[in-house]
């Protein structure tokens, strides 16, 4: 079977409508995630009682489940106890909730990198631990972790996809559903691929533009 153009061609506004979805939900469920995991690492630096145990079982279970089992319980499960999600919301929540863990990490990473000796004469000059972590420790942290957020950041607009098994229309649902109606694989899977690397290339770019302009202030 040959590579049919035109009829890719005319497959185009519904992957863009399923392109939009993607870029939405994604989107969303990035900046969520990132709110996440800065408060998640707070909560662990300042040593908050219970809830420090809390974030980090929270990321033991979220670390140790698979993403798609843990989608089929926010869409399927919560229902049971009358918590009810649309298709989309279900989608972020799983999202957030996923990339959360891992952001929490790579920013309690990137905090590990504020050395004690800045801590303490931060203290000194009368700073709350909140106000240290907030003004200080949080931008040094996020600097330092820009990379390892931005690889979560794109594993989670790839893992997108897993939306697709709840019947949400993102991108990935509409090529399976356009292969299931007229058998074109190679042209759909090869758009979906295309789409794809075009949204990570871009992410990225925006990323080490970011990265950029942060560590302008710190290049001699």
């Amino acid at each position: 079977m040959s590579f049919d153009v035109a009829y890719l061609w005319a497959q185009v506004p519904a992957l863009l409508r399923g392109l939009v979805m993607t870029v939405e939900v994604s989107a969303i469920s990035i900046v969520l995630s990132i709110i996440v995991g800065l408060l998640g690492a707070a909560i662990r630096m300042l040593h908050v009682p219970v809830l420090r145990q809390v974030a980090a079982g929270y990321v033991e279970f979220i670390r140790n489940t698979p993403l798609l089992a843990q989608l089929f319980f926010i869409f399927y499960g919560l229902p049971t106890i009358g918590v009810t999600l649309s298709l989309f919301w279900s989608g972020v929540l799983s999202l957030t909730l996923w990339a959360g863990a891992y952001q929490m990490e790579n920013i309690r990473g990137g905090l590990e990198t504020v050395v004690k000796g800045l801590r303490e004469a931060a203290f000194s000059l009368g700073l709350s631990p909140w106000r240290f972590f907030r003004l200080i420790a949080a931008p040094l942290a996020v600097r330092v972790a820009l990379p390892a957020m931005l690889n979560t950041s794109i594993s989670l607009l790839k893992n997108s996809s897993y939306l697709q098994a709840i019947g949400l229309t993102e991108l990935t649902f509409v090529a399976i559903d356009r292969i299931s109606m007229d058998f074109r694989t190679l042209e759909m899977f090869s758009a979906l691929c295309g789409i794809y690397l075009t949204l990570v290339l871009v992410l990225s770019l925006f990323t080490n533009r970011l990265a950029y302009h942060l560590q302008k202030p710190f290049r001699v």
